[in-house]
């Protein structure tokens, strides 16, 4: 590919080392440069081509503006990732592309010439009757990933995330097809909740991150059903801190390769990877009593994940054990909702019995109660979500 091929071709450049190629493999293009918030909404009838200096950007940054590109209701340009240093959050959502390459430094003009070949060869029919084009690495199959984060403690955003990941088991026709991930590394609940023994050992996951797979990834897991596989570490106070980033980033990358759906417990408490994985999510649930102390909590922590991700996504807030009295008047839906300043995505009706039967005979509430209320609510609730995947990923 010469540099004529590239002749008043619109290339958008987020950063501005890449400004040194327009002297280079960019010459003759039309080159504008621009920050990662160019990226939100920008489609292929505005550029050809968008390269990306992932050195130029936080992580959480460059994450989200990513995933910004994979939401776009219009399809984007072909990108192409260029740097030494790669987040797997923002790999993952790279992939998600229909056309896309990483280029990792140092590279040289010719190998930039062959990425962009092969990128605008796999995006127009003319360029690849021209010449044959390099293959362009194909991404694997990547889960749809949901995160629930609980606005205060004890608000049952692990039962919520049970049921949720126990109504897609019930979607699925194939066996492992749904990997519920408790990052509650320190005190998570899932595993007794569900009646599980978690197996996950965090100073043997942070030994094994450089090399983990999808075959060493299951001596991690712990099978609950046919379709449902628990990821969950035994209580350890010291969890987090013997659990660095890249592992943690690392088994979720290689569990969304391995799932059709991968559900998240999230710690309330940020940690050093909270932003790279919800920025890597496709929804983020906070989950909210109706108290006016959880409302204000929930409305908080939705507007700092909002505003701290950068990308536009927006935390969905449900609103957990909806009942006509709790120890006195409760706010009804429209309070809470004007105490959140939005819109709530759902409720799940409170059910006391059901939860504590459920949680004392380990399992999911539809296993032991499935006329419950809550089982309704929340097959409801995932029906929406469901649907919205399904129309964002056709998008």
């Amino acid at each position: 590919m010469s540099t004529q091929s590239l002749s008043g071709r619109r290339v958008l450049a987020i950063g501005p080392a890449l400004a040194g190629l327009a002297d280079g493999p960019l010459a003759g293009a039309q080159l504008e440069q621009a920050t990662l918030a160019r990226l939100i909404g920008v489609t292929a009838a505005e550029a050809d081509l968008i390269i990306i200096d992932a050195d130029a950007w936080a992580d959480p940054a460059l994450a989200a503006g990513i995933q910004a590109l994979t939401i776009s209701p219009s399809p984007p340009p072909p990108v192409l990732l260029v740097g030494s240093h790669l987040p797997t959050a923002v790999v993952r959502n790279l992939f998600r592309l229909d056309h896309s390459d990483v280029l990792e430094a140092p590279y040289t003009p010719e190998a930039v010439v062959a990425a962009i070949e092969g990128l605008l060869a796999a995006q127009t029919a003319k360029t690849a009757a021209a010449a044959p084009a390099p293959a362009v690495p194909q991404a694997a199959a990547v889960a749809r990933c949901w995160a629930v984060i609980g606005a205060v403690g004890g608000s049952g955003a692990t039962t919520l995330a049970i049921e949720i990941a126990n109504q897609l088991c019930g979607r699925q026709a194939k066996e492992k097809s749904v990997c519920l991930i408790d990052l509650c590394l320190a005190d998570g609940s899932a595993g007794p909740y569900l009646g599980a023994s978690p197996t996950l050992r965090v100073a043997d996951l942070a030994a094994a991150a450089d090399k983990l797979d999808a075959a060493m990834l299951q001596a991690f897991v712990t099978p609950v059903t046919k379709q449902l596989d628990l990821l969950a570490a035994p209580r350890d106070p010291q969890a987090f801190e013997a659990a660095p980033r890249e592992a943690i980033l690392r088994m979720l990358e290689i569990a969304c390769e391995s799932y059709d759906w991968v559900i998240l417990d999230m710690p309330r408490h940020r940690r050093s990877w909270s932003l790279e994985v919800l920025g890597g999510c496709d929804e983020m649930l906070v989950i909210s009593e109706l108290t006016v102390p959880a409302l204000l909590a929930a409305r908080s922590l939705s507007d700092e994940i909002e505003r701290d991700l950068g990308s536009g996504q927006k935390p969905k807030i449900v609103l957990n054990r909806l009942a006509s009295r709790m120890f006195g008047p409760a706010p009804s839906m429209a309070e809470a909702e004007r105490a959140l300043q939005r819109k709530a995505e759902g409720g799940v009706s409170s059910d006391w019995e059901a939860a504590a039967a459920s949680v004392n005979l380990g399992g999911p509430i539809a296993t032991h109660r499935p006329k419950s209320k809550i089982v309704k609510d929340v097959q409801q609730l995932v029906d929406r979500l469901a649907a919205h995947s399904v129309a964002t990923k056709a998008a």
